[in-house]
């Protein structure tokens, strides 16, 4: 019994000091610098980055003094950029983003965060252009050549000024295959032979994003 209500005790602290922490809700935006990597078959390709955006909002749930977890819901645009045999191919995925991180607060303001990220896949396309002649430009739809659900793993660092603006980068690194299997994956039809899906291949997508937001 004793040590039942020392729990009761503990755990209503515990709450208490909870409630008694500040809960922020915010706002957020800024650019990502995102880009694709391939292997298959012994075979490693790593397209050029892609400049896009995402924007979205936040709550950040203070556990302590120095602890924090902070939700985020984010349009995300990422993809990677091809160019091959004159050929310019910009492949666009656009995603619903939810990263949860840990974040740790060294000083007044200044906090390191990581923390596991789900992206669910909005839309895909492929964009391409050519300097080859008879062969026109063009937008294709291929969200069926990726799994609609992409997991990653992001570190970073913010800043908050005492205002409410904050300013943070974080680097998000992908941690599942997003190529459906036996297609190419966003490519032009040149790239048919390598098929990314097959023999164990990933696709990962990697992005590094700075971002500028509002909470209060």
């Amino acid at each position: 019994m004793r040590n039942f209500l020392l729990f009761i005790a503990c755990a209503g602290f515990a709450i208490s000091a909870s409630q008694a922490q500040e809960i922020r809700f915010g706002v957020k935006g800024g650019v990502n610098f995102a880009n694709m990597t391939m292997e298959a078959e012994g075979i490693s390709m790593s397209p050029g980055s892609r400049t896009a955006f995402h924007i979205g909002g936040l709550v950040e749930i203070p556990l302590s003094d120095v602890f924090s977890v902070q939700p985020e819901i984010l349009y995300n645009s990422v993809g990677s950029k091809l160019s091959i045999m004159g050929i310019e191919s910009t492949t666009k995925l656009d995603y619903i983003s939810i990263p949860i991180m840990a974040k740790y607060y060294f000083t007044e303001g200044f906090a390191v965060e990581a923390g596991p990220q789900v992206g669910f896949l909005m839309s895909a396309k492929s964009e391409f252009s050519s300097s080859i002649p008879m062969m026109e430009d063009g937008e294709e739809d291929v969200k069926d050549e990726f799994k609609g659900i992409d997991f990653g793993l992001g570190i970073g660092a913010s800043y908050r000024l005492d205002m409410g603006l904050f300013f943070s980068a974080r680097y998000v690194l992908g941690l599942s295959n997003i190529g459906e299997e036996g297609n190419n994956n966003g490519n032009d039809d040149d790239f048919d032979d390598i098929d990314f899906g097959f023999g164990g291949a990933t696709v990962k997508n990697n992005v590094f994003q700075i971002s500028v937001g509002y909470s209060f």
